[in-house]
């Protein structure tokens, strides 16, 4: 017997096929490769009509929205496994309840944080710095952008439902609508009103906010009841502690992986800021790779997650095993590239001589990051898509705590000993992640063998 899903889409246990796999994974990536154009538009509006306090207040911006922003991510992560698992189990009213708690949840924090603007602005100037013109301009940017704040967080709601569902190619068009709309009123209001800053600052408010709508209407039939059917209430009361238990620990796995990105730029600053400014360049490697493993890693989420809600062990087994090939050659293609045309990459971010030596050295590093950085990825997309939020909170704390030791006693060799400190700590992630890998399958399926 098929079952049909809350937005009216056939999710008979389809056959996991590397081909069906690069299907959903490609509109991901090209969603991930759209998102920073963003920001390369408004620097570019700003670099031609503004001055210098203009374009690093615009930078400095854009650095606390992402901030802020990452912090919440847990709004995605946590709703893609609550929906995949509902979708998998034919549980409309369960999916819905689930989209429903995800965007009021994202909708209130949004609108706490409006009121705390005036607590955000004075904390960003104190801790970024920047000339009198530039902490103006931040703060009139700051004052503006942080009404976006419900319609992103809510959005975030969105994105983890079309993930959840499988509905890539829907991703993408949110993505690209998001971002089209926000260049067009960027040049709008920049070039045409000559508006500066503030007219950056709301153009993206206004595109945030349409950005949301259009969501909700690729997601309307889900979000509405079905004729007959009354609105869960029941559901969307019963699975509030659930949901906040998931998104809690999210929250700290995600801070957990901010402070190792942190510490391992704090330490590379304590050889100078040569080692500094490399290793920035080299890490723009690790975020473009990020781009695909992300793909492989978002398709993991929805697919385990339906899988787990079918009770579906062969489709379980054949998403993990196929992805995981994909997501592993990919990694070691990006490798190769970075090893066969890193040095052109380092030439092309920076003019400076000593900060290219540097960097130049590590590039073999960066690679090897890259290659073995894929199991992590899955890994998280496995236990994200199965709501196993706990094992990934506790996984990168131990993750953390061994990356600090180790970076601690590798500093006698100085930035290579920090590089291979950093290559460990993603390798603990997945190791220490992985070992969680057979309970979470017994869980689930009751049975003691994974492979």
């Amino acid at each position: 017997m098929s079952r049909t899903s809350p937005d009216g889409q056939s999710t008979i246990a389809r056959q996991a096929s590397y081909r069906a796999l690069i299907r959903l994974a490609i509109p991901v990536i090209l969603a991930n490769i759209a998102a920073p154009l963003l920001g390369l538009a408004d620097t570019a509006v700003i670099g031609h009509t503004g001055d210098a306090a203009a374009l690093g207040a615009i930078a400095l911006g854009a650095l606390v929205f992402s901030f802020v922003y990452w912090g919440f991510g847990f709004l995605r992560m946590g709703t893609t496994g609550f929906i995949a698992r509902a979708t998998g189990a034919g549980d409309h009213e369960e999916a819905r309840a689930a989209l429903t708690r995800a965007l009021l949840l994202g909708l209130g924090i949004g609108m706490l944080l409006i009121p705390l603007r005036g607590l955000i602005s004075p904390l960003a100037l104190l801790l970024l710095g920047g000339s009198e013109d530039t902490r103006a301009l931040l703060h009139e940017y700051i004052q503006l952008r942080i009404w976006g704040a419900p319609a992103t967080l809510a959005m975030f709601a969105l994105l983890g439902t079309l993930i959840g569902l499988g509905r890539t190619r829907h991703l993408l068009l949110l993505q690209v609508f998001l971002n089209g709309l926000n260049i067009l009123l960027d040049v709008y209001f920049v070039l045409v009103l000559d508006l500066g800053v503030a007219g950056v600052a709301l153009g993206t408010v206004i595109a945030e906010w349409s950005a949301l709508l259009f969501g909700v209407w690729l997601l309307w039939p889900l979000v509405r009841p079905a004729r007959g059917t009354p609105w869960p209430w029941s559901l969307l009361r019963q699975r509030w502690r659930a949901t906040l238990r998931t998104n809690s620990d999210i929250m700290w796995r995600t801070l957990f992986l901010l402070a190792g990105f942190g510490w391992f730029a704090r330490q590379g600053a304590a050889l100078g800021d040569d080692v500094l400014a490399a290793n920035h360049v080299l890490l723009q490697f690790i975020a473009f790779s990020a781009f695909f493993l992300d793909g492989y890693a978002f398709v993991v989420e929805s697919q385990v997650g339906q899988a787990v809600g079918a009770r579906d062990r062969q489709r379980f087994r054949n998403v993990i095993v196929r992805s995981s090939h994909l997501a592993a050659g990919t990694a070691l293609l990006l490798a190769l590239l970075i090893l066969l045309l890193g040095h052109w990459g380092v030439h092309a971010l920076t003019s400076l001589d000593s900060v290219r030596d540097v960097a130049i050295n590590q590039l073999p590093w960066v690679a090897l990051y890259v290659a073995v950085s894929c199991a992590a990825f899955q890994l998280d997309g496995i236990f994200i898509g199965t709501s196993e939020s706990r094992p990934m909170r506790n996984s990168t704390l131990i993750a953390l705590l061994l990356f600090i030791g180790t970076s601690i006693a590798l500093m006698t060799w100085g930035n290579t000993g920090l590089w291979l400190a950093f290559l460990l700590f993603v390798i603990f992630r997945g190791l220490t992640l992985g070992a969680c890998l057979p309970g979470l399958y017994r869980r689930h399926f009751g049975l003691r063998d994974v492979g």
